[in-house]
């Protein structure tokens, strides 16, 4: 099996790092390319770089960087751009959850979802942290192991949260659905060194809906999480909806 890595924290980035590491130690007959920003690109989402020339980095032991997204990057490492064309996508393990509403901004979801819609199968990886990256490195090798017997139809992405415990403690593994976040907290002001006024976006709110069978639920108890997710944006419940509101103009 051919995989490719990549994440949105960039190619130096721990979490990728140690992924990269446990699945070239345990030698399981695959295929491994990483591919990855040549910078953190946190919350990217799925933007591609249309307007500037990409360049691919070799840093050798089939090491590779971009000046670009996430999204460019697993779009490169797909469509020709080398001679590799995997069979699968790994994204993360990224520093930090991406629960709820994150996976609309989340670079990490969006290099799964890149995967997804060329074809691969595609799994999105994060540590609710920053510490213990063995622990999520370890979760995503024990799904991994039956992986290929896994019933996935062509539109799902896996959205894995795992909490930032070590791996002794952790509980288990639950199957999840999106919570929700309040709105973020307000915008911070500051002003440069010359007294001009600078903003910074404003942290993530709190979860809104963290009620058992959610993300971050499972995350707070103990568990890690997997979320199905699939891209169709589509609120079928309002296309009737509209559809009679529409009849009754006069267009």
């Amino acid at each position: 099996m051919k995989i490719l890595l990549s994440n949105d924290d960039g190619y130096k980035a721990p979490g990728i790092q140690a992924l990269w590491t446990c699945l070239k130690e345990l030698n399981l007959h695959s295929e491994l390319r990483l591919i990855a920003p040549d910078r953190n690109r946190s919350a990217a989402s799925n933007s591609l770089t249309l307007m500037e020339p990409l360049r691919i980095t070799n840093h050798g032991d089939d090491i590779y960087s971009v000046n670009g997204t996430p999204t460019d990057c697993v779009h490169l490492g797909i469509n020709g751009a080398m001679d590799f064309q995997p069979d699968m996508v790994f994204s993360g393990i990224n520093a930090g959850a991406n629960m709820g509403d994150d996976v609309l901004y989340s670079g990490t979801v969006a290099a799964a979802t890149e995967g997804r819609f060329l074809g691969k199968p595609s799994v999105a990886i994060s540590l609710c942290g920053d510490q213990h990256f063995e622990t999520a490195s370890q979760v995503m090798l024990e799904l991994f192991k039956d992986f290929h017997e896994l019933p996935l139809d062509s539109s799902t992405i896996l959205n894995i949260n795992v909490p930032d415990i070590p791996y002794s403690l952790l509980k288990g593994i639950q199957i999840t659905r999106l919570g929700k976040r309040h709105c973020s907290e307000k915008v911070v002001t500051t002003q440069d060194p010359r007294g001009n006024q600078i903003y910074w976006v404003g942290p993530a709110g709190q979860a809104e809906d963290a009620s058992e069978g959610t993300d971050f639920y499972a995350v707070e108890n103990g568990y890690a999480s997997v979320t199905p997710l699939k891209i169709d944006l589509t609120h079928y419940e309002m296309q009737a909806t509209l559809k009679g509101w529409f009849e009754n103009k006069a267009l």
